[in-house]
């Protein structure tokens, strides 16, 4: 059934892959594209999206702005949302894709206008209010929320890249305010700071998934996480230390022969088919859970603890200031 997507960072590199995918396969679906700067003059970024979709001119798509990086702006975004399907402007929500990123490597420690860790707060804290105050607004039969995992959320893999894993810390407020960087730990830290926001996903994914399922209005909407893989044409990989940037400069290169051999390291269209998939094809309708690519995986150790679920989960609520009646999930503050 035709429904309403969004997509949140539209015009990264991943979700580039997805709109042209989108575009190709799921025309009757209507995308509200969002973006934090939505003019073509101001972000080429942008510039390239509304191109890719001039190419479809009898799409509907949306481009519209959303910062994640200032709370009250997604609290006006999920507002507008939610009228335009009350006065039936917009088609029930069949997907919300969770895309949108944030990382400081090299640049050092980064805040958000509500004064939280911008890697945190991008993605995931402002995901988590998002979706949260969407859920009442979304397709009860079929719906899915899709977040974005990463090899980094998993706690127990040593990652080549850093010296530091992801972590939800004991003093949990230290994922919104961290504390200060040793001059010598700067990209390592920013690299964990991006690692535990892709295991806060994660954690999301799973606690999700079971207060819908407690709650009869809402237990068929589903929730997913998809780990893209690397990707070696992503524009985020400008932040990386020089040495990495050519070394994925040269996966890049090789990667129409390597993509036959490994599925960690991907371009972002081949990603983005996956994302489309994984979001909106019938063969993923009222699947749960961690996938890698479109195969089913266990996600980490971590992020199966449902004390630690919980713990993130009642952080949120608190930092996002949420309110019960902002959300039609009937038990999403009954724990606290």
């Amino acid at each position: 059934m035709a429904g309403t997507v969004i997509l949140t960072g539209a015009n990264g590199s991943l979700a580039l892959g997805f709109v042209e995918s989108f575009l190709a396969l799921y025309p009757q679906h209507t995308l509200v594209a969002a973006v934090r700067n939505a003019s073509p003059e101001k972000d080429p970024n942008t510039a390239k999206l509304i191109h890719l979709i001039s190419k479809h001119p009898k799409a509907d798509v949306r481009v519209e702005a959303l910062d994640l990086g200032n709370l009250a702006g997604v609290r006006a975004f999920t507002d507008k949302i939610a009228a335009r399907v009350s006065s039936k402007e917009l088609p029930r929500i069949s997907a919300i894709i969770c895309n949108a990123s944030a990382w400081s490597l090299e640049a050092g420690q980064k805040y958000t206008s509500d004064g939280y860790d911008a890697s945190f707060q991008v993605c995931h804290l402002a995901h988590y209010l998002l979706v949260l105050k969407l859920l009442g607004s979304m397709d009860t039969t079929a719906g899915r929320v899709v977040m974005l995992g990463s090899v980094t959320h998993y706690a127990e893999r040593p990652n080549p890249l850093s010296s530091l894993t992801a972590q939800i810390p004991d003093k949990i407020e230290e994922l919104v305010k961290p504390k200060p960087d040793p001059p010598k730990l700067v990209h390592d830290r920013g690299f964990q700071r991006y690692a535990s926001a892709k295991l806060a996903n994660v954690l999301f994914m799973g606690d999700l998934n079971r207060r819908l399922q407690e709650d009869p209005k809402l237990s068929n909407i589903t929730v997913t996480a998809m780990d893209p893989g690397g990707l070696t044409d992503s524009r985020a990989q400008t932040q990386q230390k020089a040495g990495v940037r050519f070394l994925m400069a040269i996966l890049n290169f090789l990667m129409p022969i390597l993509k036959h051999f490994t599925t960690a390291m991907r371009a972002s269209k081949d990603s983005g088919q996956d994302l489309a998939a994984l979001s909106l094809g019938t063969d993923f309708q009222g699947k749960r859970g961690y996938y890698v690519g479109l195969k089913k995986e266990n996600g980490s150790t971590v992020s199966q603890d449902q004390d630690i679920q919980r713990r993130l989960w009642e952080a949120c609520w608190r930092w996002s200031g949420l309110r019960p009646e902002e959300t039609a999930l009937q038990n999403a503050s009954k724990e606290f």
